[in-house]
């Protein structure tokens, strides 16, 4: 059985940018109902003992499997939300710099890109940043994808793009939540130890285990 994980921090430990209130709804709701959803549907469906990342490469594309994909990757995506969030805020540096500088040129035009595309996704869904044969890569992806069926690429970070994720903090300013977001609770050390993983140092983030 999958547990839904505790967040790495105080509920009001990345405001303003998060509220306490935002979290217990997020987490404590939104979260839960998704890992309690796909609990169900993996003892359905015979998979269970299979890791969160397994059930979500054997949903993905099956359209008979389509609610169980929805739950569980909306399960995996949230958990590596709130590790990619970290109330001690550190700007990027040592290779994850210069993986940024190479790319984008410097931070600044990085923000400007995330955002951007973050901006630009119409509807819900999911902006990443990611890394692809050593190049950082900026990708969003819709409702509940992620980046779990594209081996090509590895997910340093990710930023929620769905309403409720925001909502109560920021209205429909979804720009001014992205450029907080950037600025204030990016985990830059869950980017840098990403980046390791996919240069072969490690397996890189993983759902916990089913217990």
């Amino acid at each position: 059985m999958f547990v839904l994980p505790d967040l790495p921090y105080a509920y009001d430990a990345i405001e303003p940018v998060v509220s306490a209130k935002t979290f217990t709804f997020h987490h404590d709701k939104h979260h839960k109902a998704y890992v309690d959803m796909t609990n169900t549907l993996v003892g359905e469906l015979g998979l269970t003992g299979k890791t969160m990342e397994e059930v979500v490469l054997a949903a993905v594309g099956d359209k008979s499997k389509k609610k169980l994909f929805n739950n569980a990757a909306q399960s995996w995506n949230h958990a590596f939300f709130w590790d990619a969030m970290t109330p001690d805020f550190k700007a990027p540096e040592g290779e994850l710099k210069a993986a940024i500088e190479k790319t984008f040129g410097d931070i600044a035009t990085l923000k400007e890109k995330f955002v951007a595309e973050g901006i630009g996704h119409f509807g819900s869904g999911w902006v990443w940043l990611a890394v692809k044969s050593g190049e950082l890569v900026i990708t969003s992806t819709h409702d509940g994808e992620n980046l779990l069926d594209q081996p090509d690429l590895t997910p340093l970070l990710v930023c929620d793009l769905w309403e409720h994720a925001y909502y109560l903090d920021h209205q429909n300013n979804r720009k001014g939540f992205l450029e907080a977001w950037f600025d204030k609770a990016a985990n830059w050390s869950l980017a840098a130890s990403q980046l390791k993983a996919a240069q072969g140092g490690g397996e890189g983030w993983r759902y916990p285990a089913p217990q």
